[in-house]
């Protein structure tokens, strides 16, 4: 089982004029512009903090880049949705395919006034999740752990585990040595 996920649970969300500016030119013109080196260079800018050898592709749609924290080696598909407003750590070597949403909050039914709820997400090292992969906030995948596709991700998943479904339910144990680095960096995407 992968540590504990310390979910600071906010109810808040603030950002600076140039975050602002930084998440919405990204999301609108910059993800595509088929350049990873320029994609990434603006989200650096806008304060996220990106390894090396990794892909951002075409489409990716990222909220709250300030608390956006990538590793090393990290391939993220196509038109893959990121809300990092209540925290987001990616591990290196860390594959998350084409459609997969990542979200770190969610409004409160019964209030009032619509308010927000946020906790982090943590997805360890060599992790991959499948094609539209939906992950929740609070969340901690663990190292080496796989997701299926099309699953829905609202509890933890342990370390070399296996999880599919709606919502996803562990199905069993991967064998792998895990002694590989995804570097699948198309030159225009």
């Amino acid at each position: 089982m992968p540590p504990a996920t310390t979910s600071v649970i906010r109810t808040s969300y603030e950002q600076t004029r140039r975050q602002k500016f930084v998440e919405r030119f990204f999301n609108l013109l910059v993800t595509h512009v088929p350049s990873h080196m320029f994609r990434q260079a603006f989200l650096r800018f806008g304060g996220a903090t990106i390894g090396t050898d990794t892909a951002i592709m075409l489409g990716a749609n990222i909220i709250g880049q300030e608390s956006l924290v990538i590793g090393d080696n990290v391939s993220i598909g196509p038109d893959v949705m990121l809300d990092a407003r209540g925290g987001l750590t990616i591990d290196d070597d860390v594959v998350i395919a084409g459609d997969s949403q990542i979200i770190t909050g969610r409004h409160l039914v019964n209030s009032p006034d619509f308010a927000a709820e946020l906790a982090p997400v943590h997805i360890g090292h060599h992790a991959w999740l499948a094609s539209r992969v939906t992950v929740t906030m609070g969340v901690t995948i663990g190292y080496g752990a796989v997701i299926g596709a099309c699953s829905l991700v609202t509890k933890d998943v342990g370390d070399m585990r296996i999880a599919a479904g709606v919502p996803a339910k562990e199905r069993g144990t991967r064998e792998s040595s895990l002694d590989y680095h995804p570097t699948y960096r198309p030159i225009i995407t």
